[in-house]
């Protein structure tokens, strides 16, 4: 199902500055206010941490990101991935919550190159212990 909303030319803009260039850490996107296009809400710096990240996500409101993972588990190997986020938290609005997943793809078309996709509806599902884990795997 498709919601007609647009993507804003600054999210593509965004993405290929964090997949290129590795100018930011992070890309926070949200809904515009009229719920007709897609924007940027946030970026985090290279030196942002995980926990910068997760506190720049809204508690009780949808947004999707791309994070640029780079984790060491051990040291034999390094792990670096870009990873796309669907956040949709359990207490957000109904109607938001259906506008935000009928436009998830929407976004994702645009966004090549991503390693690993993430959604989640509480914070233990978008963890870093959880990313790590599923980007382990992949």
């Amino acid at each position: 199902m498709a919601s007609g909303v647009g993507v804003n030319d600054d999210c593509l803009a965004k993405f290929l500055e964090i997949k290129l260039q590795q100018k930011y850490r992070y890309v926070i996107y949200r809904l515009s206010a009229d719920n007709k296009e897609i924007v940027v809400d946030k970026t985090g710096s290279t030196d942002s941490t995980y926990d910068d990240f997760i506190g720049d996500l809204s508690e009780h409101d949808c947004r999707w990101a791309v994070y640029d993972f780079d984790a060491k588990p051990d040291e034999d190997s390094q792990i670096r991935k870009l990873v796309f986020i669907n956040w949709c938290p359990e207490d957000a609005r109904i109607r938001a919550k259906m506008i935000f997943t009928s436009s998830r793809a929407t976004l994702r078309r645009k966004l090549v190159g991503i390693g690993l996709e993430i959604a989640g509806t509480d914070w233990s599902e978008i963890s870093y212990e959880a990313i790590l884990e599923k980007a382990s795997r992949h």
